[in-house]
């Protein structure tokens, strides 16, 4: 039953866009919001990815501000007040409402809603992992929607409001309606000493028994193949000895595929 419905829904699908010139090729993209770790240090770059969580509908609007601090002190000598003096820009803002959903047949499976609702409330609670830095701090975010480059700043969440509206018959939910609001966190410029060729630190770690480049970058990038970023950045021409104790540099994420 359930094929034989996905049969239709499909063959409706390519139906409407037959009946819409170029509709066919028109490719939709998804919004999703990925979830990194927080840097190790003070103005030190973002660390490995926690996850991502991709909405089933876009949002319906994105709100933005950006606002900049001036002032003016009161002189005689204007007549229509003194010239202001610029203080500074101040971080953006966004607020955007997602609907989570579990899927054409939510209604009876429950699909991945209450996942992707824990990761975003773990955006306003402190990675443990960051404890270990004596940075505690919570999951820094970035938006990914399409062309809208206005919107794929780094960022914090500073609230996440969620409502369920839907639940399967055992109780689990599988539509939440969700209210996200995002402060940008201004990065470094990449780059600032070309003379150094130095990569920007994500955080140290030292080595201890049973330890491998590997397995470093396993648990920082997720990926155990990008080892030789590590081996570069601390000159390993062995990576088959590491000395439990030693200090190693772990790259930037963003950084390790360059």
């Amino acid at each position: 039953m359930t094929s034989g419905i996905g049969s239709k829904l499909k063959s409706a699908g390519q139906n409407i866009a037959g009946s819409v010139p170029g509709l066919g090729s028109f490719a939709v993209s998804h919004a999703s919001l990925s979830i990194f770790r927080p840097p190790a240090s003070a103005g030190g770059a973002l660390g490995s990815k926690i996850a991502d969580v991709d909405f089933e509908y876009n949002p319906g609007q994105v709100q933005m501000s950006r606002s900049a601090s001036w002032s003016a002190q009161t002189a005689v000598t204007f007549d229509r007040g003194p010239t202001p003096e610029f203080h500074g820009a101040q971080p953006a803002t966004m607020n955007i409402e997602v609907i989570l959903d579990g899927g054409t047949f939510g209604a009876i499976t429950g699909g991945d809603v209450a996942k992707n609702v824990d990761l975003l409330m773990s955006c306003c609670e402190v990675d443990p992992q960051s404890v270990n830095s004596k940075r505690p701090s919570p999951p820094w975010v970035k938006l990914s929607w399409g062309s809208l480059k206005a919107a794929q700043f780094t960022a914090i969440m500073t609230s996440v409001n969620v409502s369920f509206t839907r639940f399967s018959p055992d109780g689990t939910p599988n539509r939440a309606r969700c209210q996200l609001a995002l402060q940008e966190v201004p990065q470094p410029t990449k780059g600032q000493n070309p003379t150094s060729g130095a990569l920007s630190a994500n955080r140290v770690h030292s080595v201890v028994v049973g330890d491998s480049l590997a397995s470093l970058a396993w648990n920082e990038y997720g990926d155990p193949t990008v080892w030789r970023a590590i081996a570069r950045a601390n000159n390993i021409d062995d990576p088959m000895r590491l000395r439990p104790g030693r200090e190693l540099l772990l790259p930037a994420a963003e950084e390790v595929g360059e």
